[in-house]
């Protein structure tokens, strides 16, 4: 084995910047300075806020303190940019009772359909453990019993944090989180709403369309800040219903949109292809 095959490796860059002439050139030659192979390269300008995103797919020997020091120097003020190992990310997965979203994400692990490593579940309610320890992979009970949503969500947070998880994701976790939990997981936490949102927001929203008599019924997929289901959109989709359908018969067709808007979604965000600007997101 030869030593540069030792020591190649693949890599993400991000950039996100305010735009300027000549960007994509500027950070493509220092990547040839580098001797950085590029493997994939897709950029975007959002002319309404001015702002460039660039995700750039690189191969070779990293020396990554020079290479960020290099993009500092030529990028305009105001720029973020970061360098990601292509690796298996964790994630922690919390849930409630519904087990449609947690069960596919465990097979999908489980059979490599999704490169993730699952490093725990955790559920306000011990009616999913035996489904998640059918894949040797822990369930922690943290109940919400005779706990303020302060208590239970600093219980919550302490014990996500023992597993150092890349992302937290809530599959159907149905519990109203604090901003003191939300701040210590900025754009970390990934929910799934059943809902085309910003329709039908809070609690019963298949009840809610089917009393409005809707035509269509989805989901979302977001992250989480403090506007309650009102974080930056990752992705929607929908399936057509008609009159015959009762909220019941909603709710079972808009499980399988949930749990595909939901793993979909995650794949963008592991993939790093997802940038955050201000209540949009940009997928590159």
């Amino acid at each position: 084995m030869t030593t540069h095959s030792v020591h190649t490796k693949k890599k993400i860059l991000r950039t996100q910047c305010p735009d300027a002439t000549g960007l994509i050139s500027k950070i493509t030659n220092i990547c040839y300075k580098h001797q950085l192979n590029i493997l994939q390269n897709n950029e975007f300008v959002d002319h309404r806020s001015g702002h460039f995103f660039m995700r750039t797919e690189l191969e070779g020997i990293f020396n990554d303190e020079m290479l960020l020091a290099d993009l500092n120097y030529a990028l305009p003020e105001g720029s973020f940019y970061e360098l990601k190992s292509i690796e298996k990310q964790k994630i922690v997965i919390l849930v409630t009772k519904e087990a449609h979203c947690l069960g596919d994400l465990l097979m999908k692990q489980a059979y490599g359909d999704m490169d993730v490593e699952i490093t725990a579940v955790i559920g306000n309610h011990e009616l999913l453990k035996p489904l998640v320890e059918r894949f040797d992979i822990p369930f922690h009970l943290v109940s919400h019993e005779g706990l303020s949503r302060e208590e239970h969500d600093k219980l919550m947070s302490e014990k996500i944090k023992e597993f150092s998880p890349d992302y937290v994701v809530l599959a159907k976790y149905m519990r109203i989180l604090t901003p003191q939990f939300v701040s210590q997981f900025d754009k970390k936490i990934i929910n799934i709403h059943h809902s085309f949102l910003p329709a039908f927001i809070g609690a019963k929203p298949y009840h809610q369309a089917y009393e409005r008599g809707v035509k269509i019924i989805g989901a979302t997929a977001h992250f989480v800040n403090n506007d309650l289901d009102e974080g930056p959109i990752i992705m929607q989709d929908v399936i057509h219903v008609d009159h015959t359908y009762t909220a019941e018969a909603m709710m079972k067709a808009g499980r399988d949109v949930e749990k595909n808007v939901l793993s979909r979604s995650l794949e963008k965000v592991l993939a790093q292809r997802v940038f955050v600007q201000g209540n949009h997101t940009i997928i590159l």
